[in-house]
């Protein structure tokens, strides 16, 4: 099953979300976009009290060739996100593997696609850790 990864921070939420896009391409990711979602319920809906909650899509190159190369349905779940919200006054940051979701919908085989879960979840994790 995949996990989902939760740490509350002590900072500003534009500065976690700045930090989090940081920590990310210095561990090689590069970051496709960075949304929030408010933003998009106000604009589009006109709610104005959503709590503040950005998704930052990050991918790299090399992860996710080698899970297309196990199954192009790998594409249908990339990239690999964070977000980063507000809950209860607090800064929330949050992960889960796409690479295990991926296997769990079956859209690829788990056995060629371990060595692909391992080494994503190696390096998110040095992320995680810095966050």
């Amino acid at each position: 099953m995949a996990d989902i990864l939760r740490k509350e921070i002590q900072m500003s939420f534009e500065d976690a979300v700045k930090k989090v896009e940081r920590l990310s391409e210095e561990e090689g990711f590069t970051i496709l976009l960075t949304k929030g979602m408010h933003d998009m319920f106000k604009k589009k809906l006109g709610v104005d009290d959503f709590p503040r909650t950005t998704f930052i899509l990050a991918c790299s190159a090399e992860l996710s060739k080698m899970a297309m190369d196990v199954s192009a349905d790998m594409a249908l779940v990339m990239p690999c996100s964070f977000v980063v919200s507000e809950e209860d006054g607090k800064v929330i940051v949050s992960h889960s593997s796409i690479m295990k979701m991926g296997v769990e919908l079956g859209f690829a085989p788990e056995g060629p696609m371990k060595p692909v879960i391992e080494e994503t979840g190696r390096r998110i994790h040095k992320v995680w850790d810095r966050i």
